[in-house]
């Protein structure tokens, strides 16, 4: 950012403010076009085409209104026809162009084979990198995406296609395939979600076979990262993870807790390529191209190399090419001397991505990119100069101005993912926005340097890690500030509700005497509500005996042993839900962390337990498959040097106010529907006289053999924590032995298991159960009172992560 007052001439900052309205010629045109993808994309092509020609009606009066055949006054019509001609022509065009490539994805032959499950051969070529995801079921699960060649199904037959197709695979050889490498692989044909571009989803187990190689910028690309992350490996964990995350999007290194961090703060768009990173690179070129005095043509030329060269280095996947257009847009505007020419420019942008790449349109980081670039073509300027005149210094006021607009624009569509509205957003990025720069440019540098130089990319990594730990800091302090989130309305309607706020407060605060008591109420607001928020949350409720944590698709249970200390029973499948459960509920010790199985939605979250915490000892089963979920566990508990140990049935474990007895597995159980489920430690909790069972993932087979073990009234239980996550696999015998009054379910929201499972609801509720689940209800707790037992949720599930 500029210190002084941005010119045409600086090549950086805030594009000028300017007395004249802004120039939204093209942003019906664009806007509609967007709109009306988004909605082919979800509706289907029948639909879409019944809506664009509709819209060819709509342009064709507005066409007629232009040419004054209906009376109205000339200014009106041309004021109001023009309108409807662009949004006409918006949303014609973004009809076709939709509706055209749904066709082909909706393509019978490939359809038929997906909703059949059909075993196949397919031919691919690589789109973009392979990305590692988090799966409740299946440990180190990779996301390819491909476009589809050619298909041979199980009888021979084979279909010749230019589609969308993801591929889901845990083989390893998959993870260093590069974008436009060919292949051919084997699997099974499976339905796609929706919503997008994508025909089918291939699950795979096996290795690619290859066919030659990729194009020579691809492999340059993937010589550069690579140097990049092996001049980054000297570094500490946080910074040296983060560094490749900021410069080319490759976050395969950085720790899940500064991942986490940087959700928490609003800090996220730094880890992948935006258009921020192509204006850093590219301004840094257009400066030094201005220092040495070169010209106009000669600043564009090197300015463009420098765009092509990063394109490059980040991979030219769809999302790069994308940040690149946007982060281009106000420099080019700079460059030229015609500020005023960069919101065409941006429509014109939008409009022709969207009908290249309709799927654009249902991308939440297209969505933040375009939002943030008009936040700063639209609110920056006015915000800047009216600091300014407030005595505010230049660059400070362009400081402030800056993440405050890009974070209101993109504030709508982050509440409506999240759930949440980020009050530490503003602050944060204002901290982080000094390191920004040095940390990209001093990255790129050490990428470009590695092939040549290794041991001076490393000194130059070295240099950028500094900026990077900044960026950390921030990040993890401002995770941590209580009442930093605020919990918003989820999905479309949160969404929708938070713009229509912003809007009218927009243009409320337009009037001076609107504007100061809108200030005076939200400090007011801030200042009243804050301690409030702090000091009576209401979160966890007074008398709670156990906690089941809204995590996603996995387990995470809490048992109070005194304030501040608890039993932990599993850990959830990531590190930031269970840690930020434990926050709220203000734990700060664990005497004891109790592993019902290794399972990645049990274990995949347990660095979050210890971070920031104590945690005595961890309680393992007698089991140790799968072994990979095992090695996380161990490896966690050495880290925090927490002592290991494991148990078998019938031990007791007393820890402070909490008693637990082990129950199962009474014996080892094998050749089971699944063994690692039907080993869980099953655990019997008292808390307070309330009795807790906690069955893990027990199945039908484990809770069979319990209720033939044990002794009348052993299994009945006050608090049920409903097994598997609602499966339908529940033995009869054991749910009316158990008999509870209250049953929690922790579950995912949008699972696609099928949990929880109606019958298994309907039977708990006829058995006289209150039967709570996380996906609806997020985190729940079961209460002690004088009246008896009752429960209390705090109604901010998680949503489904990839």
């Amino acid at each position: 950012m500029s210190g002084g007052a941005p010119r045409p001439s600086d090549g950086v900052g805030v594009v000028p403010a300017e007395t004249s309205p802004p120039d939204l010629r093209l942003a019906g045109l664009a806007v509609a076009a967007w709109l009306t993808a988004l909605a082919g994309l979800h509706l289907g092509a029948g639909p879409l085409l019944a809506v664009t020609v509709a819209a060819a009606g709509v342009t064709t009066a507005g066409a007629l209104h232009l040419l004054g055949g209906l009376g109205h006054p000339r200014a009106a019509v041309r004021r109001y026809g023009w309108i409807a001609v662009a949004v006409g022509l918006g949303v014609v065009c973004g009809g076709a162009a939709t509706a055209a490539r749904l066709a082909v994805r909706d393509a019978p032959p490939i359809r038929a084979l997906a909703e059949q499950r059909a075993s196949v051969t397919a031919d691919l070529v690589v789109r973009d990198d392979p990305r590692p995801i988090r799966s409740a079921g299946r440990p180190g699960m990779l996301l390819v995406s491909t476009e589809l060649v050619r298909l041979t199904g199980p009888d021979g037959r084979r279909v010749d296609a230019s589609v969308q197709l993801l591929v889901l695979t845990t083989d390893p050889a998959w993870r260093g395939l590069l974008p436009g490498q060919r292949l051919t692989a084997d699997g099974r044909l499976g339905v796609p979600r929706g919503g997008d571009l994508t025909a089918a989803v291939l699950s795979t187990d096996g290795p690619p076979e290859r066919h030659g190689a990729s194009s020579w910028a691809q492999r340059a690309a993937g010589t550069l990262r690579a140097g990049l992350q092996r001049a980054c490996a000297p570094l500490p964990d946080d910074p040296g993870g983060l560094l490749p995350g900021l410069v080319v999007g490759d976050t395969s290194r950085l720790p899940p807790a500064v991942e986490e961090d940087f959700r928490a703060t609003g800090m996220t768009h730094l880890n992948a390529v935006s258009g921020s990173n192509v204006a850093i690179v590219v301004g840094a070129v257009l400066l030094l191209a201005r220092w040495a005095r070169a010209g106009p043509w000669l600043a564009a030329g090197l300015c463009g190399v420098a765009l092509v060269g990063f394109v490059i280095l980040v991979r030219p996947s769809p999302s790069v090419v994308r940040a690149a257009t946007m982060g281009a847009i106000g420099l080019a505007a700079l460059a030229a001397g015609r500020p005023r020419a960069a919101l065409p420019a941006l429509a014109a942008a939008v409009t022709v991505l969207v009908l290249v790449d309709p799927e654009l349109a249902g991308d939440p980081g297209f969505a933040l990119s375009v939002l943030a670039t008009g936040g700063l073509l639209l609110l920056a300027p006015r915000w800047r100069d009216g600091l300014r005149r407030r005595g505010v210094p230049p660059g400070l006021a362009e400081a402030l101005a800056v993440p405050a607009a890009a974070q209101l624009a993109c504030g709508p569509v982050v509440a409506g993912i999240s759930g949440t509205v980020s009050l530490v957003a503003v602050p944060a990025n204002l901290l982080a926005v000094p390191a920004i720069a040095p940390a990209t440019v001093l990255g790129v540098l050490a990428a470009m340097m590695s092939p040549i130089w290794p041991g001076g990319a490393e000194f130059l990594a070295w240099l950028a890690s500094w900026p990077a730990w900044w960026l950390v800091v921030i990040a993890h302090q401002g995770a941590r500030l209580p009442g930093g989130t605020l919990p918003w309305p989820g999905g479309v309607p949160g969404a929708l509700l938070l713009t229509a706020l912003t809007v009218a407060l927009l243009i409320a605060v337009r009037r001076p005497l609107v504007r100061r008591l809108v200030a005076v109420v939200g400090v007011a607001s801030v200042l009243g509500a804050l301690p409030v928020r702090l000091v009576f949350a209401g979160w966890p409720p007074p008398g709670w005996v156990v906690v089941v944590c809204a995590v996603g698709q996995g387990d995470a249970v809490v048992l109070p042993v005194a304030p501040g200390r608890a039993v932990v029973v599993d850990a959830g499948p990531e590190p930031g839900a269970v840690d930020g459960c434990l926050r709220r509920l203000g734990v700060r010790e664990v005497p004891l962390l109790v592993i019902s199985h290794f399972h990645a939605d049990h274990v995949g979250g347990v660095a979050g337990v210890f971070r920031g915490r104590r945690v005595d000892a961890v309680l393992v089963p007698p089991s140790t498959d799968p072994d990979s979920g095992r090695d996380v566990v161990r490896a966690a508990a050495t880290a925090g040097r927490a002592a290991s140990f494991t148990t078998v049935s019938g031990a007791r474990h007393p820890i402070g106010d909490v008693d637990l007895l082990v129950l199962g597995p009474p014996y080892p159980l094998a050749g089971t529907r699944s063994d690692p489920n039907n080993n869980s430690l099953v655990l019997l909790a008292t808390v307070a006289g309330v009795r807790i069972l906690l069955p893990g993932d027990a199945e039908t087979e484990e809770q069979h053999a319990m209720v033939a073990r044990a002794a009348p009234g052993q299994l009945r239980a006050d608090v049920l924590k409903v097994a598997h996550h609602g499966s339908a696999y529940q033995d009869v015998g054991f749910l009316d032995a158990v008999r509870p009054s209250v049953a929690l379910v922790p579950v995912g929201t949008g699972n696609t298991y099928g949990h929880p499972s109606p019958g298994l609801l309907a039977r708990l509720g006829r058995g006289g159960a209150r039967v709570l689940r996380t996906d609806t209800d997020g985190d729940l707790a079961a209460v002690r009172t004088s009246h008896g037992l009752g429960v209390a949720r705090r109604g901010v599930p998680v949503g489904r992560r990839p």
